[in-house]
């Protein structure tokens, strides 16, 4: 691929504890060797920064840390090129009603900023979106913005996407490039979904 390629761009990854090291590590070289800036978002619960996990190995196998200084709420997805929903359990933690471990209601399902932020994202074409795995949980609450868009995702995601109007797409290469919308199946393909976003960026 052309060095450079995504020089002045701007990526936008949210992403929680529980997240996958390998994929975290795979954006912050892949889009800071194209040219691009590369910013990961998540809640600070009004601290200055928080450090987050990656506690999803067996035991024995290595954890690994991040500390993340940006909270979500504080930024405009229309400023990114990029918006990127991390694996994992990211998204589940990402739509959390605040305050958290509070009773929550029906009606604000959508009102967790990341929520709102990758909404808002969708609700732009000219930004592209990605959600690799487990990642497409932060739309669930929002069926009005999944409703007959075509993706792949883990099957434990399956029911909970198909229930919010997407329309699945088991596709062999375990990518699916829907307009603006790039979604992998898994992290164990990291590479055709990084490539895919590159592309759609560019084109």
């Amino acid at each position: 691929m052309t060095y450079q390629v995504l020089q002045g761009k701007k990526v936008a990854v949210l992403v929680e504890t529980e997240y996958i090291h390998e994929e975290i590590q795979h954006y912050k070289i892949a889009f800071s060797a194209l040219g691009a800036q590369v910013d990961f978002l998540s809640y600070l619960w009004g601290e200055s920064e928080r450090t987050i996990v990656s506690d999803v190995d067996a035991p024995g196998k290595p954890m690994y840390s991040m500390v993340v200084d940006k909270d979500v709420a504080d930024y405009d997805p229309n400023s990114y090129d990029i918006v990127l929903m991390a694996a994992n359990y990211c998204a589940v933690r990402l739509r959390e009603i605040p305050p958290m471990g509070s009773l929550g209601s029906i009606d604000e399902l959508q009102t967790p900023p990341a929520v709102q932020f990758y909404k808002t994202a969708m609700e732009n074409p000219n930004i592209v979106k990605g959600a690799l795995c487990h990642g497409l949980w932060i739309l669930t609450p929002c069926p009005e913005i999944l409703t007959g868009r075509r993706v792949i995702c883990h099957t434990v995601v399956l029911a909970d996407i198909h229930n919010a109007g997407a329309i699945y797409v088991p596709d062999q290469s375990h990518i699916v490039v829907d307009g603006d919308l790039v979604t992998g199946r898994s992290a164990a393909d990291l590479d055709a979904y990084v490539d895919a976003i590159v592309q759609l960026t560019i084109s």
